[in-house]
């Protein structure tokens, strides 16, 4: 039986495991795909995979890359290569401390119109991206700057 890809959006399953005697944990989703966590060393963790905060900017990252190149491949956009550097920061002196700002750098090299770009950019954190929707709801803002270089 073939699913919608609503369906396919309506069932997330995650199980996190606790992996040694600090605080590592191995996520695995329910296609098996795995995403190891841990705490920072000045807690007690070993640094030995993503903080879990991270992981937010991560799925930020991957939310929209997948929206922009929809979009940019849809408007036959040549992109040879495309990546992003996202800074965030987090409140300070608060439990929990959620992202206050992020900032992220969109590169892209290739035949790409940098008009088309930026509005592949705009449309996905402000209209389709669930993660940047998630994060505003909290209170975060998000800005971006697009370089586009032939």
């Amino acid at each position: 039986m073939k699913r919608t890809f609503v369906e396919i959006l309506k069932m997330d399953k995650i199980e996190v495991k606790r992996v040694d005697e600090a605080y590592a944990f191995l996520a695995t989703d329910s296609n098996g795909n795995t995403a190891r966590m841990d705490a920072a060393s000045a807690i007690g963790g070993h640094n030995s995979g993503i903080r879990p905060m991270q992981s937010i900017l991560m799925g930020l990252g991957g939310c929209g890359g997948v929206d922009i190149i929809s979009i940019l491949t849809k408007q036959k956009q040549c992109i040879t290569s495309f990546k992003m550097d996202i800074e965030g920061e987090r409140e300070h002196g608060k439990e929990p401390s959620l992202w206050k700002e992020v900032h992220i750098h969109f590169y892209f090299t290739g035949n790409v119109d940098p008009e088309k770009a930026e509005k592949a950019v705009a449309l996905s954190l402000n209209k389709y991206c669930s993660v940047a929707a998630t994060l505003r709801a909290a209170g975060c803002t998000i800005d971006w700057k697009v370089t586009v270089e032939q």
